[in-house]
């Protein structure tokens, strides 16, 4: 179980926000999309707002970002990652977010 002393352990309900960046993020259909870069915290709530999602690229170049917003994303311990009603064509089809500033990307 997750604690002070081992935040590291995420068996339980809670996870360290460092064991989810790198999560692998797939579509309903199973298919991997990419995997979490980030998660945005509010900073009056401290709740979770969305995931950053890397998608595209290899080895680093090329990736792109999009927002996730943290109440679509539902963990499936089995596929060991986050699963989210999105499909690549759509995702694909996104604008790039590489370089505008992540406020933006969520306000428009």
């Amino acid at each position: 179980m997750t604690s002070l002393d081992n935040p590291a352990d995420t068996h339980g309900q809670m996870i360290a926000a460092s064991k989810v960046n790198g999560t692998a993020v797939y579509d309903t259909a199973g298919e991997n999309l990419g995997s979490i870069y980030d998660v945005m915290l509010d900073k009056a709530s401290g709740k979770v707002d969305y995931a950053i999602l890397s998608f595209g690229g290899f080895l680093g170049i090329g990736e792109r970002y999009h927002p996730l917003p943290w109440n679509q994303l539902t963990y499936d311990p089995q596929a060991n990652g986050y699963l989210v009603n999105l499909d690549r064509r759509r995702l694909a089809s996104t604008e790039d977010f590489s370089h505008r500033p992540l406020t933006a990307m969520m306000n428009g």
